[in-house]
């Protein structure tokens, strides 16, 4: 018999109704209870996309309904209040990325939870990004040799489009993706340059963030909201030959179309050969059949870390490292100096 976790769902905008919501539905070993939300607009998508999921008030209401834990999709200023919340109600927490708004920020909910014994993790759903992936056994496998530079971009063309206040600005949107991706591939971080831009009075649109990781590698990472001509996802270079994978990984574009891994089964995940990355051992490339996508297995470790059978899918303190570079970069950004970390 599965052991099966009660979940919640703390908010129900676009992060919490796309990128949460279907795969806490999907996880088999999850029963998911109910969405906190307020908004009557967004009952109504409750009601109508999760059959039988409910909706409350607040996360007192949802811990008097059972539920063991819950994952916190609400605006980036509201994550660490609302986390301490239901750690005080004893609940296991996902938050969201960016997981706070500063470093001291984050290691203060870590360490809160750490003392009231309550499981917390952060939703880094892209470290099992199909791209990503592959560059692991890329690495793994020595078809790079030593990787020397990593360049990995964020990059779309909106400029009438604002960043939202929910994600915290750019560089904590897409750099708590970004510098997650670099720190699992490459390790610690030494030092930090990072160039910030964004329109007056407004949250940042556009960054360039530079990192020095101990091993050696240099790691270059590009977020925009403003980019007319996106450079490619990835592409890390080694002593033996280059990778690039043009594109953003799939999942996200099957969510936004309703697709989910319960209704896709095996085929969750898999990127089209037109998708495909490619391995240059000089002028020529030839493509590399991608990973498979794995966002599908996130919920399922957080409820088996929760019933105590392993551990968590990733460990909070990762986080609070990633917050502590992109207050360098911001630091960096705003003095024009390199930042020692």
């Amino acid at each position: 018999m599965i052991e099966r976790v009660k979940f919640g769902l703390v908010g129900f905008g676009t992060g919490g109704r796309v990128f949460h919501a279907p795969l806490i539905a999907s996880a088999a070993n999850i029963d998911f209870v109910g969405v906190v939300t307020t908004s009557e607009e967004r009952q109504a998508q409750v009601a109508a996309e999760l059959p039988g999921v409910e909706t409350f008030a607040s996360i007192a209401d949802l811990a008097a309904a059972g539920v063991q834990a819950v994952a916190i999709s609400t605006p980036a200023a509201t994550h660490a209040a609302l986390a301490v919340e239901a750690i005080e109600a004893g609940l296991a927490v996902v938050v969201d990325k960016p997981f706070a708004l500063t470093a001291d920020d984050a290691r203060k909910l870590v360490t809160t939870a750490e003392e009231a014994g309550v499981p917390l993790t952060v939703y880094q759903n892209r470290r099992w990004d199909s791209d990503l992936l592959t560059i692991k056994r890329l690495v793994e496998k020595g078809s790079l040799g030593e990787v020397k530079r990593f360049e990995s971009r964020m990059e779309r063309w909106a400029p009438d489009r604002l960043p939202g206040a929910a994600g915290g600005g750019t560089l904590l949107d897409f750099g708590s993706h970004l510098v997650d991706q670099a720190l699992q591939l490459h390790g610690p971080v030494s030092r930090v340059f990072a160039e910030v831009h964004g329109p007056d009075g407004g949250l940042d649109d556009d960054f360039f963030v530079a990192l020095h990781h101990t091993g050696g590698v240099e790691s270059h990472l590009w977020g925009s909201w403003r980019q007319a001509g996106p450079g490619p996802r990835f592409r890390v270079t080694g002593t033996a030959g280059t990778f690039i994978s043009p594109e953003l990984d799939y999942q996200e574009t099957l969510l936004k179309a309703g697709k989910t891994p319960a209704l896709l089964g095996d085929r969750w995940g898999v990127e089209p050969e037109h998708r495909w990355g490619h391995l240059f051992k000089g002028a020529t490339g030839a493509p590399v059949e991608s990973c498979r996508g794995r966002w599908d297995t996130f919920y399922p470790a957080v409820a088996q870390a929760v019933a105590g059978n392993a551990p968590l899918p990733v460990d909070p303190w990762d986080s609070v490292r990633a917050m502590e570079i992109l207050d360098a970069a911001r630091t960096s950004a705003r003095t024009g100096t390199t930042v020692e970390v």
